[in-house]
């Protein structure tokens, strides 16, 4: 398995995947679905920012991504950070979401970050509990903060010092 920075050669498979979970589950509130100019634009702006936008490959195929960027806006904000975490449903099970999650915390942690923080649906239970064994722990669950499906949903705030 292989984990490096994202190029423009990744775009389209982040996009088909961020876009069927979007388009799909309830794992992200959004139901604006992402382009390739957004994307580029989001990736050079976490970029310019210090931060990262990772991608795993397993075998020489994409298996999915990891991103971080300042929890909030403002200096106060400056050292927590919330990423995002999405695997190929394929390939979950074989270590990779762990080694994206411990290579973002790295690259947090070497930048500066005191916290990780992680926004995770209340009707994700998977990724909850992925979250809970990488050392995160719930901080807050907000109920019925989200809408989509014509449905509230919770979101669940799980956090991890660095």
């Amino acid at each position: 398995m292989t984990i490096r920075p994202a190029d423009p050669m990744d775009y389209p498979a982040i996009l088909d995947l961020w876009n069927r979970f979007i388009r799909d589950t309830t794992v992200t509130f959004t139901s604006e679905q992402k382009t390739e100019t957004g994307l580029a634009e989001m990736i050079a702006t976490r970029r310019a920012a210090g931060k990262e936008f990772l991608v795993a490959e397993l075998g020489g195929v994409f298996a999915g991504f990891a991103t971080y960027a300042q929890f909030r806006g403002g200096n106060g904000y400056a050292h927590a950070m919330e990423h995002s975490i999405m695997l190929e449903p394929a390939t979950t099970g074989q270590g990779i979401g762990r080694r994206l999650m411990r290579a973002i915390e790295d690259h947090a942690r070497a930048s500066g970050a005191h916290t990780l923080f992680a926004g995770v649906s209340g009707e994700n239970p998977a990724g909850e509990a992925f979250h809970a064994s990488q050392g995160f722990r719930v901080v807050a669950r907000i109920p019925e903060v989200g809408r989509k499906f014509d449905r509230w949903l919770d979101l669940v705030l799980m956090m991890k010092h660095l």
